[in-house]
Formats: C-alpha cells, structure tokens, sequence
C-alpha cells in the first residue's frame, strides 16, 4: 500500500531554531546508527521512519559507516526514501558523515578532502539522493590541516552536494577554530554533534561555551548511553540488547556494579517525578539551553513511541537538575 503522511505530523512536533541559521529541527531526531543495517529487518525500519515522520520527526541521522556491513544503513534509508517518502523530500532533513574508516587504503579514513568528497559521492549514491541537506565532519583529525577538512565541507556546499556543514566529535579549542575558518569560507558552521548523557556530560562545560558564543547548533547523540539510561538492564543483558549483539557498542564489561547502582538512583529519581527512567534522562537532555535535537537511536515503533512522551513534558528546574545530577 502506497504511504500516505499524516496530515496532523506537524500539530505536536516541538521544533527549535539550530544556531544562526534559518533552519529548525525537532527536538527529537532519530538517528540510524542502530537497527537500520543489513543485518537487521528491512520491514522493521521501514515501519520506524514512516512512523516517526507521521509524528513531525523530519530530521533523519546517518553516517557512511553505519550498518552493520558500513553502508547499509544508507542503502537502506535510500530504499525507504524511493518507497515511502520521495514525495517528501523537501521536508526531510538528511544528515551524513565522514570520518571513520570506511574503505581500505590511506584514503578510506579520516579527514582529507579527498576522503570526505569521495565518501559524499558515495553516501548520495547509497541513498540515490542529489543532496544531503548536512554533511558532518564525523571527527577532529589531527593529522589533517583543519584548512583542508573544512575546506571539503565548504566544496560540498558551494557544490549543491549539501546544503549545510557540519562537525562531530570535535574538542573545544578545535570546534571553535573550526567555525572560524567556515567562516571566512561563507559556508557557516550550523551544528555540532556530540555525545551527551548522564554519564557523559563533558559537552555542558565549555564546549557548550563555545557553541553558544559561535551560535552553533548542538544535536546530542547516544543520551541513553546506548540503553543503559532505560529499564532494559536493571534485571540483567537482555540478548536482543545493545549488549547482548555480537556487533553492539555496547560491552557487558561496561555494565559494572558502580555504573548500575547509578542507574538504581536514578530510577528511584524518576519513579519520584512519576516518568520512566528513559523519559528522565532524555528530558535532562532536552533541558540543557544549547541543545537543539536530541538523537535517540530506535528498536521498534513502540520505542519510539514512549520516547515521544518527552514531548509533554517541561524542561527541569535547576532545583531537579540538581538532584538529578547527585545520583551520580
């Protein structure tokens, strides 16, 4: 059967403007790092993104790694585009990466432009795309002039081959460096990608400065700490889990007794502001004044469903932020 969107996907949706651009995001992204490759059902992530579109979700998350094989999630994202939403592509936002290693060679990794160029060729290939509308420097190379990295980027947009730049997982000092020089290209700096959880709350000190003072978008990924920050392991590793995939980031040495007993507190916290510990740890996210989008990686349709429940809820207090924060 032919897809036809909601009519009413944009009457809940809560969007929010990504730095000094005039571009908005949801609040809530999804991205495909997980579940969207190869080896996972096709069926299943299809089901995924046409619901999340018909929720007001516009912004899908890639990278040209991801699967497992690296690639297939494009692939498949390309399929569910000619399938379902080709007839809205002017209302999706589709973000890709380079950066990791993707092919073998001196030229498959990293951050030369010669990487990142042929890797977005690549990437709008898999998907059968004419442009992604950001493309991220997936990570800071050190053995890279930031002139050339950046100067890639920049080429992509002048090119038409995206519409905006992007960086992810770079420092401070090299984020702020990095804008300068986007700058003077005229290709601006929209957004940062960066990981920010509970147990991973670096990104509030300065790089947060940074990104307010350049007026840089922030898209936080992996703020349920890979699952951790849900119910999923309070009883154990579940074997459909993250943990329990032979190919998930995440590794049952990092379920420690101290990580766990984090997580008991803040599930104690959460029952005491009557939500669910997933719903606690993606509004802590939410609540935090640089952040634009929060990216959660989903399972099934039901994931995302309760994860849109944090739609509803208000931004914490300092006063809850604070005792949120003393579980850790």
């Amino acid at each position: 059967m032919e897809f036809a969107a909601n009519d009413s996907r944009y009457d809940k949706m809560v969007y929010r403007r990504c730095g000094n651009s005039g571009l908005d995001l949801p609040v809530l992204s999804v991205g495909l790092w997980h579940n969207f490759g190869g080896v996972d059902e096709f069926e299943n992530g299809r089901e995924m993104v046409r619901f999340a579109f018909d929720q007001g979700i516009t912004h899908f998350d890639l990278a040209n790694n991801y699967g497992p094989p690296p690639g297939s999630a494009e692939s498949n994202f390309g399929k569910i585009i000619q399938k379902d939403l080709k007839p809205y592509r002017d209302e999706l936002i589709i973000s890709t990466k380079a950066g990791y290693l993707m092919w073998p060679g001196p030229y498959g990794d990293l951050g030369s432009r010669k990487y990142l160029l042929a890797s977005l060729d690549q990437s709008l290939h898999r998907m059968n795309l004419d442009y992604v509308d950001i493309f991220y420097s997936h990570r800071y190379d050190p053995l890279t002039p930031l002139e050339e990295t950046m100067g890639a980027l920049a080429h992509a947009v002048r090119s038409g081959k995206a519409l905006y730049a992007g960086i992810s997982n770079y420092p401070p000092d090299q984020t702020r460096e990095a804008a300068r020089i986007l700058n003077e290209m005229e290709t601006p700096c929209l957004i940062h990608q960066v990981k920010f959880s509970l147990f991973k709350r670096e990104a509030a000190d300065e790089l947060a400065s940074v990104l307010r003072n350049k007026m840089i978008g922030c898209i936080a990924f992996s703020p349920l700490a890979q699952g951790l920050l849900t119910n999923r392991y309070l009883r154990g590793i579940p074997a459909d889990s993250r943990a329990g995939k032979p190919h998930g980031f995440l590794k049952t040495e990092q379920i420690t007794p101290e990580v766990m007993d984090q997580v008991r507190k803040l599930d104690q916290t959460a029952r005491s502001f009557n939500m669910s510990l997933a719903e606690l740890a993606l509004n802590w996210v939410k609540s935090h004044d640089f952040i634009t989008s929060v990216l959660i990686g989903v399972s099934s349709k039901q994931q995302l469903e309760t994860n849109l429940k944090i739609l509803d809820l208000p931004n914490f207090s300092p006063e809850q932020l604070q005792t949120i924060n003393s579980c850790l």
